[in-house]
């Protein structure tokens, strides 16, 4: 008999992922594309497709490159069409996915460039887009703090989209690129109760070398040891996602492609299990779309011996304190009244005048420490 906790009910749920490249900065194409690879998990009887970091529609592997010319006019280019291909959440990208997921049965993680919802902002976000098998969107989640020149292309996240969202086939979440070594981060997430971990990142690289040099063989790239110690502290899947690019995939007008350096977006997608253990190894080269299953037996087994959210936790010892509110322009304040003014209003509405005082000061102490 299934536990009804672990994977939404399931024994087992089918994962996709997605190791092919996006059509390079064209959104609309890039977005058919998705459906087009939604339709061939659905057809290999997938419940969840996942696809690499920033994938709508390209990551900047071409900001070394560019921030070392002194080209401001070609850079410029650049950046206009890295805003024209990014999409809004909502917005008519998101719809044709949404259409797809639910056409398809399927879940969705996609990795997105996203554009700011403040009215005026023309700030971009490294995000990942949650979606159910109805079409709905679960939610979003904007990396906290992009990487060295990433700085210079993308905003900060927040603390408010740092979620794990049930779902008929489990409990979802996920983070991106050093996100993934961030550890209160990650333990934030794995007190949400992950099932299925998404890391998505750009490539994968050889640490201690240059970063831009390609690791394919998944021994030397620190994601690797990553993705598995994560995987054993959660009691759950990690769903480890990065795409491979040829050059030939790059349009032949786009400014920096014979010199930006995208050897390392050579793929190297894995599955690892709740004990850390592979369920796929790392996979390299042209693998466009790589399955497997996992099994709720394997949260079972592994939470018997380590259960951070069990018998191996000490939240009487140490707790996180997880700020979740949204940053927005304004504040708006609690108006400071009088005595008198809170007489006035408990005798226009007939509420005890302690009473009043009770909730004016909590309301009070809640702004502080929103503040805070």
């Amino acid at each position: 008999m299934t536990d009804g906790l672990l994977l939404g009910g399931r024994g087992k749920v089918k994962v996709a992922v997605v190791q092919a490249a996006p059509v390079f900065l064209d959104k609309h194409k890039t977005v058919e594309k998705a459906r087009e690879l939604m339709a061939e998990a659905s057809s290999q009887s997938s419940d969840l497709i996942v696809f690499p970091e920033a994938w709508i529609s390209a990551y900047p592997y071409w900001l070394p490159v560019a921030l070392g010319e002194d080209d401001s006019y070609k850079y410029s280019r650049v950046i206009s069409m890295f805003h024209d291909n990014s999409i809004h959440i909502p917005g008519e990208e998101t719809e044709r996915l949404c259409d797809a997921a639910r056409k398809h049965h399927l879940h969705v993680v996609i990795g997105c460039n996203e554009l700011s919802d403040i009215p005026g902002s023309r700030t971009i976000y490294n995000t990942l887009l949650f979606l159910d098998d109805e079409g709905q969107i679960l939610g979003k989640h904007r990396k906290l703090i992009p990487t060295h020149e990433e700085r210079l292309i993308w905003g900060m996240g927040d603390g408010s989209d740092l979620d794990v969202y049930p779902t008929k086939i489990g409990r979802i979440g996920g983070l991106i690129c050093w996100e993934n070594h961030m550890p209160l981060t990650r333990a934030a997430m794995i007190m949400k109760g992950e099932e299925f971990h998404v890391a998505v990142w750009p490539g994968s690289w050889h640490t201690g070398k240059r970063l831009s040099e390609p690791d394919t063989e998944g021994r030397y790239c620190d994601l690797f040891p990553a993705i598995r110690e994560h995987a054993f502290e959660a009691g759950a899947f990690v769903i480890s996602v990065s795409p491979n690019i040829s050059r030939d995939e790059i349009p032949s007008d786009f400014p920096y492609r014979n010199s930006m350096n995208i050897d390392w977006a050579c793929g190297g997608s894995a599955i690892v299990g709740p004990s850390g253990n592979y369920v796929v190894e790392p996979t390299f080269g042209p693998k466009p779309l790589i399955t497997a299953e996992c099994e709720a037996d394997a949260i079972k087994v592994a939470k018997a011996f380590f259960d951070s959210l069990g018998h191996y936790a000490r939240f009487d010892v140490a707790r996180i304190h997880l700020r979740q509110e949204r940053w927005q322009p304004f504040t708006r304040s609690t108006p400071q009244l009088t005595r008198q003014e809170l007489a006035k209003l408990s005798t226009k509405h007939g509420v005890d005048i302690e009473k009043l005082e009770q909730i004016y000061n909590e309301l009070l102490k809640s702004q502080s420490n929103s503040l805070k």
